[in-house]
């Protein structure tokens, strides 16, 4: 009998370790360790946010999920990683730390003939001084990364709305709060879903709402913008954000570097060195993801941190992470199997993965400091690479060395993405766009990067359909409902 065990429950170790359990049946055993009791579909945190969803629409408990799947479930964080064993055995093992089931606090050693690495990021919060603590609730800012936090989110924005319908004037600053954030997705619907909601409430004349963002120009998101078909027309992702910036009455600030916050001020660094500062009332800033901190030793119990896993703490896998200028960046330097280079039998998966440089331009202000969004990896591209990874754990465990490992290149990927932009039976608005591949390759697309035949977006109301219909789907196919497997990434 073969053990993989995967760490981390989001969409990435959820999809790898469910499929991994179906595919491989009873005669071996997949365990899930995550700290978490509770699963989360993140992306309808935005709608927790405004106080449109509660905690419970958007996550339920794993534990009889896993019971039912004969999933092994730990609730536990991963400490470290020995893909060595020790002097004592040659098994290699992963030590967590108990956060639940009784026994918070106590260590254990997990044997394994399999690693998924699908931990996900750590929510660096630390990297801008006053944004939050170690838990994300900030004394001065919000958040919506988590259920909770966006619980206590929405608490504070109903704070705001009555403080508006009471005449006083409220300043709304949404966006990243580090030059090196990703995920500006989550930011860009939650601004829209605010003013959406004041607008429901009346009070939308009292608000002055701002965007602040580390991209270089709007539309960036992370991937270098992108041209799309939108109305037979291809335009580019930085015309269609300004067009419903402008729309909507939300100004912004981009090419920042949020540096200190401080109660209603925000400290900030513009691409061109200079320094300024914005005031808020209410603010929501995402911060910076690193690598959740794992180490990595020999058999000798020497620290191999550096050569499992990238500076950044994410684990390196079959990229080129050869540093080469940007004009010499290729899509071919992105991975296909996540299969960790030092040691065959462990993966990454999700936002566990290093990547080999990111998607935009790298910018930095005259005074050195980065300011850039760093790549998205989150949602499908997670689900698509999870099922992967599966896949050749599987194949691995039933075939031997020589089995082959599939493939999940985001430089041959497509992901399909819903942004909401508020939410109403009727009056509700969605921007639903695909793009073709998620990363760039301006040799086979020359000028776009991407194929516009198959890279498109519409906002109206049929995408705020689509993203309803879809939290409730992969709300669905995560608890492992009959014809889960047929609900695709």
């Amino acid at each position: 009998m073969a053990r993989l065990v995967v760490l981390g429950g989001g969409v990435a170790g959820h999809t790898t370790a469910t499929f991994a359990a179906k595919w491989l049946g009873s005669q071996h055993e997949v365990v899930v360790v995550t700290p978490n009791a509770k699963w989360n579909w993140i992306p309808s945190n935005i709608w927790v946010g405004v106080g449109e969803m509660s905690k419970d629409d958007v996550t339920f408990d794993l534990a009889p999920v896993y019971q039912k799947a004969g999933i092994g479930y730990k609730q536990a964080k991963a400490v470290s990683i020995n893909p060595e064993g020790n002097e004592g055995s040659d098994k290699p093992f992963v030590t967590v730390e108990y956060t639940g089931q009784g026994k918070a606090g106590q260590t254990e050693n997990i044997e394994y003939d399999y690693l998924v690495n699908a931990t996900g990021p750590k929510l660096n919060f630390a990297a801008t001084p006053g944004l939050g603590d170690a838990n994300g609730l900030g004394e001065f800012t919000v958040s919506v990364c988590t259920a909770d936090h966006a619980v206590h989110a929405s608490e504070e924005l109903k704070k705001s709305i009555e403080k508006m319908k009471k005449g006083e004037r409220q300043k709304f600053l949404i966006g990243t709060g580090h030059g090196m954030c990703t995920c500006q997705g989550a930011a860009f619907e939650y601004i829209f879903n605010i003013e959406h909601e004041l607008r429901k409430a009346g009070v939308r004349d009292m608000a002055d709402m701002k965007w602040i963002s580390n991209e270089s120009f709007l539309g960036d998101f992370g991937m270098g913008g992108l041209h799309m078909k939108v109305g037979g027309y291809v335009v580019s992702s930085k015309l269609f954000t300004e067009s419903l910036f402008s729309e909507r009455g939300v100004d912004w600030i981009i090419g920042a570097h949020v540096n200190k916050v401080e109660a209603g001020k925000v400290h900030y660094e513009l691409l061109d060195g200079s320094m300024g500062e914005e005031s808020f009332d209410f603010s929501m800033l995402i911060p910076p993801f690193a690598g959740v901190g794992l180490k990595a030793y020999n058999k000798a119990g020497e620290d191999i941190t550096a050569t499992v896993f990238a500076p950044n703490g994410f684990m390196k896998v079959d990229a080129d992470y050869t540093p080469k200028p940007y004009a010499e960046w290729k899509a071919s330097d992105w991975p296909r199997t996540y299969q960790n280079p030092s040691y065959k039998n462990m993966f990454a998966a999700g936002i566990a993965f290093a990547p080999p440089h990111i998607i935009s331009k790298p910018m930095s202000s005259p005074n050195g400091t980065p300011i850039n969004p760093t790549p998205p990896r989150t949602g499908m591209p997670s689900g698509i690479i999870g099922k992967a990874v599966a896949h050749s754990v599987c194949d691995l465990i039933k075939k031997g060395d020589r089995a082959h490992l599939h493939e999940a290149s985001m430089a041959e990927m497509g992901a399909a993405c819903v942004a909401s932009a508020g939410k109403g039976i009727l009056t509700g608005t969605a921007a639903a766009m695909t793009v073709y591949p998620v990363v760039p390759d301006f040799e086979k697309y020359p000028g776009t990067g991407r194929d516009t035949d198959y890279t498109f977006g519409e906002i109206g109301l049929a995408g705020h359909w689509i993203k309803h219909i879809l939290h409730y789907l992969f709300m669905y196919k995560a608890k492992l409902n009959p014809g889960w497997t047929l609900i695709p990434e």
